[in-house]
């Protein structure tokens, strides 16, 4: 059973630098608008991560954004259709989506530091929407965020609640995140990149702490992040993106023996490993389109070391990879087949 369906989700806002047209010219983003996301699609089911990887400014963070209503700009256009548990979330007013967020779908983000009040105690933030939306009392909920921060692994939890976020370190502001996420045990939880500003060891212990609350807890995940190594451990299923759109999705397991898209081929290179000695680790040339400005055809097509005359023509749709797993799909006219990849087996280590 899917918790989340997103179909044909388009993401828009006001292009300030051009004049708009009168009319608008078809379903979709009105003209004389900018979509940072394109025609995305893709599910996710009860209990399953799901990894979504690309650039910055490849449209995963705003995908995520509008599947919990917090674009937060008043000229943002959401096309498609996203559904939660059954509930058609499309256009849903800020209180109806404040009924979902937390219960039902619940978001760790990547700074700890700004996400977290300066001015409030960790115990008064975590237990505010225990208080608020669940009726617990002020004892409660503190016993309740005791409980939690235990959980997630932070020593004399108790004493805790009493430290303002700036007397913590980093990777434990980071468990306060995740504590509050789960404190109301929603059903989808979505993490974005949520391991950045901190080390390797830290972050592989907020790597396995999230993936073991989501089997704790049973819960789905979608784990936001650049770095393909992150998700090689913690996800079921990977999508990539690129210039707003997915351009590859498979299994794990699939996706990394069998790269299909050039440009999961170049993340992948990009990625370093402990097997191996490279002097220098490979770098894709130029940067992903402004969305205000997308080139015609396959977005990747101007980076692409791949590239054919007419990668220009037309977008590419989502077909399956030849002779892959039923379920990997790729974005691109002259895909690598799965016999013939050219990326090693198995996931970076």
């Amino acid at each position: 059973m899917s918790v989340l369906e997103v179909e044909h989700l388009r993401v828009a806002y006001p292009d300030r630098t051009r004049p708009a047209p009168s009319a608008a010219a078809g379903p979709g983003p009105a003209p004389g608008r900018v979509e940072t996301v394109r025609d995305v699609s893709f599910q996710v089911a009860e209990g399953e991560s799901l990894g979504v990887v690309g650039e910055s400014g490849c449209g995963k963070s705003q995908t995520m954004l509008a599947v919990l209503g917090l674009l937060g700009h008043e000229g943002a256009e959401v096309h498609g259709r996203i559904t939660f548990d059954g509930r058609d979330l499309t256009g849903l007013r800020p209180k109806q989506f404040r009924e979902v967020r937390g219960s039902g779908i619940a978001l760790v983000s990547q700074d700890a530091l700004s996400a977290l009040n300066p001015a409030m105690t960790i115990g008064a933030q975590m237990a505010e929407p225990l208080v608020r939306y669940d009726g617990h009392s002020r004892r409660a909920a503190r016993d309740r965020c005791a409980e939690l921060l235990d959980l997630v692994g932070i020593p004399g939890a108790r004493d805790r609640l009493a430290n303002y976020p700036h007397e913590l370190s980093g990777g434990m502001r980071q468990r306060v995140l995740i504590a509050m996420a789960v404190s109301r045990e929603p059903r989808l939880l979505i993490a974005d990149e949520p391991t950045t500003a901190l080390d390797v060891t830290i972050q592989a212990q907020v790597l396995g702490l999230i993936d073991r609350l989501r089997r704790e807890l049973r819960m789905a995940l979608v784990l936001i992040t650049h770095d393909l190594g992150v998700v090689a451990g913690v996800t079921d299923r990977i999508a990539v993106m690129y210039g707003g759109r997915i351009v590859e999705t498979a299994p794990t397991t699939a996706l990394f023996d069998a790269p299909g898209h050039p440009y999961t081929r170049a993340l992948m290179a990009a990625v370093p490993r402990m097997d191996r000695r490279v002097d220098r680790l490979p770098a894709i040339p130029g940067f992903p389109p402004h969305p205000s400005d997308p080139p015609p055809g396959c977005a990747f097509q101007p980076r692409c070391g791949e590239a054919r005359p007419d990668c220009g023509d037309a977008v590419p749709e989502l077909r399956r990879l030849p002779g892959a797993h039923a379920a990997h799909t790729v974005r691109c006219p002259y895909p690598a087949s799965a016999a013939d990849a050219p990326h090693p087996a198995g996931a970076p280590v």
